[in-house]
């Protein structure tokens, strides 16, 4: 084999090894991320229990809870987007519950309809707690004044609503809010794009064999031009 094309060759095969590699890499974390969203979806579902006393974070996040108690008047608007159905907010309360007062997320409203006033008296919950980690840098800031908020900013809201910084995401209420739609946890917001960047690795790798082909093709050719 000419040296001319060796080296052309070697650098194909090398290029072509790296791309390759690095959809195996991206193949792996696949697999690594499917499980880990399903160890977070088996959390979710798992039955529910009474409200820590010192909700944690990270060794809270996800849990399934069951608790009793009032919800109160005063509410917040977080604004967020529902496939199918366009802009709307979820709204946020105090939940007063065991002489403890914590954040409920109670679901989901039209940005068109006035917040409904929560049901009277003592009712049952089941829900998730949750941290949500909303803002990025693009994001504006809260409209406190205007009860317009952009993010569930946990310590905001509940210096706000004078509550524990705890939120409770609420998949079900014993009593039903007529024109409230829950939105529970879940495993949609947390990103998965391994195989889409596995694809992309691969599709670069073929690319590259096709374009040394191309390159050392042309080059015998010159060679053969000039014999």
């Amino acid at each position: 084999m000419r040296k001319s094309i060796l080296i052309p060759l070697t650098f194909g095969i090398a290029g072509v090894a790296v791309l390759i590699g690095l959809g195996k890499w991206q193949v792996d974390r696949l697999a690594w991320k499917e499980g880990v969203l399903a160890d977070i979806e088996a959390h979710i579902a798992a039955p529910p229990v009474e409200l820590p006393e010192a909700a944690d974070p990270t060794e809270d996040r996800y849990l399934p809870v069951a608790v009793a108690g009032q919800i109160g008047d005063a509410a917040l608007r977080v604004l967020v987007s529902q496939k199918q159905i366009g802009a709307g907010y979820r709204v946020i309360s105090a939940l007063e519950t065991d002489g403890r007062r914590v954040l409920l997320d109670r679901g989901f409203i039209k940005v068109s309809a006035d917040i409904p006033t929560p049901p009277e008296g003592e009712i049952n919950v089941s829900g998730n707690l949750h941290w949500p980690d909303e803002r990025l840098s693009s994001t504006p800031e809260n409209d406190v004044p205007g009860n317009i908020w952009f993010a569930r900013d946990i310590a905001q809201m509940a210096e706000v609503l004078e509550t524990e910084p705890v939120l409770i995401v609420a998949r079900a209420l014993s009593v039903p809010e007529v024109g409230v739609s829950p939105l529970p946890v879940d495993t949609s917001g947390i990103p998965n794009d391994h195989l889409s960047y596995a694809i992309t690795w691969f599709s670069l790798a073929a690319i590259w064999a096709a374009m040394t082909g191309v390159f050392i093709w042309r080059m015998r050719q010159t060679e053969k031009g000039k014999t």
